[in-house]
């Protein structure tokens, strides 16, 4: 909005134009300037628009009263707004604010208060199970000490019966037969199945940070195509495979492929989006793994030196050694997960959207581990 200010009054106080003189009386819309009649008629702004300059005044007077209008206007809604709205929101804010920290504590607390009785029995569980087999222990002990002892007064018997008395040979023969031989056995040892929980490794598995893992391309099956990331791996159809560069770390026959780094040491933790595909095996499996050859050598899940989680045709399990282990599910895998904590020598396959465990390995893992994956329907990806 232009502003126009004219002095109060005509007369010999007026402005003049500098052309000819005279009074400016007019505006000029088209050159937004104060113009006078000569200009009007026959000068520079000769069929412009142009009106009065009482007029124009009063126009722009009536401009400035809608213009102050408004704001007054804008002015009481920016009021209501702050008194109204803002404070409503303020108050609003600190409400749901604190019934989330309340729900936040209250949370927690179930969860530790679910820790913790889960912590109480567990221990609970290994002393039982300590003290369970200590008192084997103690038995075994007891029990061959005192045979220990019987058998060396028998033999000491014996050697006096050979020395002295023929007669009663025989009856101190079938005394010493019948001591046994000692063995070994599973109540002798620990049971680690006695600190198994699901909750514990469930948390556990969330609470880790994903391993930065990479599919090595030197390992991908031709039946296979590996994302310029290096995450992903697609199942080929027949027209579009091509013949890679020969490596003996690849796979010539199954599709499968194997990611860096090695792990042997730590706790290591990677989740694989496999919701497109029906037909995949993920797991680990030894860097002296077999490649060439569709033998059972190089098949993941159907030898010594791999363990992985295998679906198809809808149906999951685990398999090792050419044995499996069905798994039941609520509903089609989104994702998996898995974690490998080598001080435990554990391996864990879990559902990462529930936590729930869908399987656990105990092995005494020789050789260090490479994460494997198997593709014969869509792609899985390794997520970040």
């Amino acid at each position: 909005t232009r502003h126009v200010h004219a002095r109060p009054g005509a007369g010999s106080e007026a402005k003049r134009c500098p052309v000819h003189e005279q009074e400016l009386q007019f505006y000029c819309s088209t050159e937004g300037r104060l113009t006078c009649s000569k200009c009007v008629s026959d000068g520079s702004c000769q069929g412009h628009k142009v009106s009065e300059l009482v007029t124009q005044a009063t126009v722009v007077r009536n401009q400035l009263v809608d213009v102050c209008e408004k704001m007054q206007l804008q002015a009481l809604r920016i009021e209501r707004f702050i008194d109204r709205t803002l404070t409503a929101r303020e108050k609003a804010v600190q409400t749901d604010a604190n019934s989330a920290r309340e729900r936040v504590l209250a949370q927690v607390n179930v969860v530790r208060e679910a820790l913790e009785e889960e912590e109480q029995r567990l221990l609970e569980a290994i002393q039982r199970e300590e003290e369970h087999v200590e008192q084997c222990l103690l038995t075994q002990r007891a029990h061959w000490a005192h045979t220990l002892e019987k058998l060396t007064h028998t033999r000491t018997n014996l050697v006096h019966t050979l020395t002295h008395a023929t007669d009663t040979m025989i009856v101190v023969i079938e005394d010493a037969e019948g001591v046994g031989e000692p063995r070994d056995t599973e109540q002798l040892t620990l049971n680690r199945s006695c600190s198994d929980s699901k909750l514990m490794v469930g948390l556990w598995a969330s609470a880790l940070l994903l391993t930065a893992l990479r599919f090595k391309a030197q390992t991908v099956s031709p039946l296979l195509s590996l994302s310029s990331d290096q995450r992903t791996l697609t199942f080929l159809p027949k027209r579009q495979r091509q013949l890679p560069p020969s490596d003996p770390a690849r796979f010539d026959s199954w599709p499968n492929a194997l990611c860096s780094p090695p792990m042997s040491s730590g706790t290591h933790s990677w989740i694989l989006d496999v919701v497109t595909s029906a037909a995949f095996k993920v797991g680990v499996c030894y860097s002296s793994i077999e490649r060439k050859g569709s033998g059972n050598g190089a098949r993941l899940g159907y030898n010594t030196k791999s363990w992985v989680l295998s679906h198809y045709d809808g149906d999951l399990s685990f398999c090792h050694d050419g044995c499996n282990v069905g798994i039941t599910v609520a509903k089609k895998l989104k994702r998996v997960g898995l974690l490998l904590d080598w001080p435990s020598q554990t391996l864990l396959f879990y559902e990462p959207e529930s936590m729930s465990v869908l399987h656990v390995v105990n092995h005494a893992f020789s050789e260090p581990l490479l994460a494997a994956c198997a593709v014969a329907d869509q792609s899985v990806s390794i997520l970040h």
